[in-house]
């Protein structure tokens, strides 16, 4: 008799997954934590209220995909610092605001869980503001003020730059003996405080292990990491070794699952380096055009599709590294953080904010329940809100 029941237990799932997932699908909160595409339009001049026919993101897109909540990501490379950084930061959240004024029937902009549900109940998408990178905040404390005033509702504390006061992920593992300091110094504990008791969600998506252990020794509230992977499966500098998935556990905290390719598949570097080399010329040329190296690296994957595509992981180890952190962390503590518009490659299958519905079909397969599903694709990351806003 007991042999029958996993077959018939998996016979359940499997008819739940064909006649139901759609619909418990469109029923959750679909919430993004992270995508780049604000940054973009400010280079491209694209208009993500419209239907585009390049990128990973826009409002026509989106509601095909059943996406309820997108956390637009605020964000400028290292060549923007103190007297720049915090302006340009302020551009792109007009850009933002614009878009919202533009598509007032589409979207709306939220700060805490309550506006959220709001805009769900509306049929609006719910547009959030997520800070990428420390050097934004120019070592001041008031700045994160003015940021919360526009609606940020997370920092994350580096960007693959370091600041003065917090190290990255990347300087710690490849400068980490040039390093005048690691971690958190005096102004960064400062700002850990400040940002706890603003209600602003610590992003540990991009610092550095000594950064993340000195976070963890003093925050008061739960953090997130928006946009990171598992380094067991893949032991990339920005990925999330064991330990660190654990104290976010412990901490009530929650890692959203980044797509990008070269997070999930060990072997995707290398294959794309020698992809890269192949084309340099044309590589090149998209580089002066778009002035931005992300943004030359997808058109350059856009313009030599079939070759890129043959780069691409399977769905299913994206799928790994969210069961790998669901075992490990439980799944109160997993979200989504794809990462879109940010980076040139994500798992076949995965091509824009239209297929995220791929994701919770294989979550089904695997024998996710419908509870664990729904706070994978949104609840969770309303738990760690309303814990860091206090409503």
């Amino acid at each position: 008799m007991k042999k029958l029941l996993l077959p018939l237990l998996l016979l359940s799932v499997l008819k739940l997954s064909a006649q139901d997932v759609e619909k418990i699908h469109r029923k959750a909160i679909l919430i993004d934590t992270h995508n780049d595409i604000i940054s973009n339009e400010l280079i491209t001049g694209n208009d993500a209220g419209k239907l585009q026919a390049t990128g990973n993101f826009d409002l026509v897109r989106a509601k095909t995909g059943g996406l309820d909540v997108q956390v637009f990501s605020i964000w400028c490379g290292d060549q923007y610092g103190n007297g720049t950084a915090y302006a340009y930061a302020n551009r792109e959240i007009d850009s933002l605001h614009a878009l919202i004024n533009r598509n007032p029937d589409k979207m709306m902009l939220v700060t805490n869980a309550k506006e959220l549900k709001k805009a769900v109940k509306q049929k609006k998408l719910a547009a959030m503001v997520g800070v990428e990178g420390g050097h934004m905040i120019e070592d001041r404390l008031d700045y994160i003020d003015s940021l919360v005033k526009r609606g940020m509702c997370y920092l994350t504390l580096t960007w693959n730059n370091s600041t003065s006061w917090a190290t990255s992920a990347r300087d710690e593992t490849l400068h980490g003996d040039t390093l005048q300091h690691k971690g958190l110094t005096e102004l960064g504990k400062q700002i850990i405080h400040k940002l706890n008791d603003a209600g602003v969600m610590i992003d540990l998506s991009h610092p550095g292990e000594q950064t993340f252990k000195d976070v963890m020794a003093i925050t008061t509230k739960p953090v997130i990491a928006s946009h990171s992977c598992v380094y067991a499966l893949n032991p990339h500098r920005r990925n999330l070794k064991d330990y660190q998935l654990k104290a976010i556990a412990d901490n009530g905290g929650v890692v959203f699952i980044n797509f990008y390719s070269g997070f999930i598949d060990s072997t995707y570097e290398g294959k794309h380096a020698a992809f890269m080399a192949r084309h340099k010329p044309q590589f090149d040329s998209l580089r002066v055009i778009y002035k931005d190296y992300d943004l030359a690296s997808i058109r350059l994957n856009e313009l030599n599709k079939t070759e890129a595509d043959q780069l691409r992981p399977p769905l299913s180890m994206l799928i790994k590294h969210i069961n790998y952190m669901v075992k490990m962390m439980g799944a109160d503590h997993v979200g989504i953080g794809s990462d879109f518009d940010g980076a040139e490659s994500y798992p076949l299958g995965l091509d824009s904010v239209t297929d995220y519905p791929k994701i919770t079909t294989e979550l089904f397969k695997i024998g996710y329940s419908k509870k664990d599903v729904e706070k994978i694709l949104g609840g969770n990351f309303i738990r760690v809100l309303k814990a860091n806003k206090g409503k």
